[in-house]
């Protein structure tokens, strides 16, 4: 009514108020009335935005890839950028005048193929796929030290590449050599575990033998202890004989001198009872043997008596002409022997 008017922005907007060509409100999250013949509005996104993008580009190899990805950026100086590009608001205050809040993502779009470009050449096209982490570490660096970024006063918060993708016939190539590496690859993991098994299987045929070879190492130790033993109890048995037998030796070198001490014991005692026997024969030859006999009778025994009696008759026989017996006399004799 009259040209007055209610504008309200929300928390993400940056608004300026101009009025005879000077600011008289500015700020985020405002709300006023205007009066709208003698106002202009600028009206200034400030909250992060994602521009996708997708384009074509050449590798230092001449392959074609496709690169695929977002950026995250925002507006950090509003007022800068409404200084170098025209966010005034319609007269209805509905829309832009002008195109150029259109043309603000396609301007890092652009700085964003730029730099995409420029690395690409620098890349095979395998580094370009395998390395995608350092094309996006490389693409975020330069926009954030882009002076015509920074000039508009807009901060990068980020950059990714989505996919790197090449033709489908460089793909379908790619493809088949990888499929050819993998099953070479999985070749020679079935020859190395073959390989192992077979190593695995010769370590535990050496172990098995070392083991044998240990174990009869301990049995020819044991053997060779055993034999050292027996040979030390051989020893010990020898010299126990041998002492056995030098005490034997000296035992019978005692009994020699025994037998030769009794012998000559014996030889001297036969010596004097020869000496003896000597001298009493000889004392006796000079005696009369009528006395001898008388004096070996002397104590005898009647019977001994009546025997020497029969003796001297024996020997007189001969001078003897008859001799009688009486009964009684044989009858005594008799009954004496009993």
């Amino acid at each position: 009514m009259f040209g007055l008017r209610f504008f309200k922005v929300e928390p993400t907007d940056f608004v300026l108020q101009f009025k005879s060509g000077k600011a008289v409100r500015e700020g985020a999250g405002l709300s006023f009335f205007y009066f709208a013949p003698t106002t202009s509005l600028v009206l200034v996104p400030v909250g992060s935005v994602d521009v996708p993008f997708i384009f074509e580009e050449v590798t230092a190899d001449f392959q074609q890839v496709t690169v695929q990805g977002q950026i995250t950026y925002r507006v950090a100086d509003p007022k800068k950028l409404s200084r170098l590009m025209n966010f005034t608001l319609a007269a209805d205050g509905k829309g832009y005048s002008s195109e150029d809040p259109k043309k603000l993502p396609e301007r890092l779009i652009n700085h964003t193929h730029v730099l995409t470009r420029a690395s690409l050449k620098s890349l095979s096209l395998r580094e370009a796929l395998g390395q995608s982490g350092n094309l996006v570490a490389s693409l975020r660096e330069g926009l954030q030290q882009a002076e015509v970024i920074r000039s508009l006063g807009i901060e990068v918060l980020g950059l990714s590449i989505l996919a790197i993708k090449p033709t489908p016939e460089t793909a379908r190539a790619l493809e088949a050599e990888a499929r050819e590496q993998i099953l070479r690859e999985a070749d020679d993991a079935v020859y190395v575990r073959r390989n192992a098994a077979v190593d695995q299987e010769r370590g535990i045929k050496e172990n098995e033998l070392n083991t044998e070879i240990a174990v009869e190492n301990k049995k020819r130790q044991i053997r060779e202890t055993q034999m050292e033993a027996e040979k030390s109890i051989q020893q010990k048995q020898r010299e126990l004989g041998e002492a056995e037998m030098a005490a034997k030796i000296a035992l019978e070198e005692k009994n020699k001198e025994l037998v030769a001490l009794s012998t000559a014991n014996a030889r001297e005692e036969a010596d004097t009872k020869a000496y003896a026997m000597e001298a009493l024969m000889k004392a006796v030859s000079q005696t009369n043997p009528k006395i001898l006999q008388a004096l070996t009778s002397a104590g005898m025994e009647p019977g001994q008596m009546i025997a020497l009696a029969f003796q001297d008759l024996a020997e007189n026989a001969g001078k003897i002409g008859q001799l009688n017996m009486s009964p009684d006399l044989l009858r005594e004799l008799l009954s004496r022997d009993k």
